[in-house]
C-alpha cells in the first residue's frame, strides 16, 4: 500500500560553496553547473517522495536573475508540488549568499519533473502528494496546467486534448 505524503515530506535544502572551478571568467557560477545541483536537489527530494530511483523527465524554463559570484554561497530549496501517476514535479528556489556582506539574493525559479523507476528501470507508480497550505494547495493546482503544456511542447499532447489549459484561453 502506498501511504499519501505532503510537500514537507520531500523538502529538501541543499548548499555549496562558490569555489573557481564552478565559475566562468567574469567570476560567476556556471549556468550548467548550477543546473547540475539543480538536478540533484530536485532528485533528492522527488526520491524523499517515493523511496525509489528517479530520473531527469523535463527541466521547465531556467531564468538566470542574478549571478551567483565566486566565494558565495548557494542554497537550494526543493519540495514537490504535484505527484501525478508515476512523474512528480518539483519547484526549486535558488539563492546565493555573500556571507561576508550578509547579503541574501534569489537567483533562480524552475520546476522540474521526475519519473519512478521499478527495479527493472520501467516507470513505477508514486504516493499520492496532499498538499497542506495555501501556497501549496495553489501551486499543485497549477501542476496540472504546466504538465499540460510540457506535454504539448514534447510532443505528448495535442493543445485541444489540453482541458486544463483550453480553460484559461477559451470561454465556452
Amino acid at each position: 500500500m502506498i501511504t499519501a505524503k505532503t510537500p514537507k515530506d520531500s523538502f529538501v535544502i541543499m548548499s555549496e560553496l562558490v569555489l573557481p572551478n564552478d565559475t566562468n571568467t567574469l567570476g560567476n557560477l556556471m549556468g550548467g553547473k548550477l543546473m547540475h545541483w539543480m538536478d540533484i536537489a530536485a532528485a533528492i527530494a522527488s526520491q524523499k517522495h517515493c523511496n525509489c530511483p528517479v530520473v531527469t523527465a523535463s527541466v521547465d524554463n531556467v531564468s538566470f536573475n542574478n549571478p551567483i559570484k565566486l566565494g558565495n554561497l548557494l542554497t537550494i530549496e526543493a519540495k514537490l508540488t504535484r505527484a501525478f501517476n508515476t512523474s512528480m514535479e518539483v519547484y526549486l528556489k535558488v539563492y546565493g549568499e555573500d556571507l561576508t556582506a550578509q547579503y541574501k539574493y534569489l537567483t533562480n525559479e524552475a520546476y522540474m519533473t521526475f519519473v519512478a523507476l521499478d527495479p527493472n528501470g520501467r516507470p513505477r507508480k508514486v504516493p499520492e502528494l496532499v498538499p497542506e497550505t495555501d501556497k501549496e494547495i495553489k501551486m499543485y493546482e497549477g501542476a496540472l496546467r504546466r504538465r499540460q503544456l510540457r506535454l504539448i511542447l514534447g510532443g505528448k499532447m495535442k493543445p485541444q486534448d489540453a482541458d486544463e489549459l483550453k480553460a484559461l484561453f477559451v470561454n465556452e
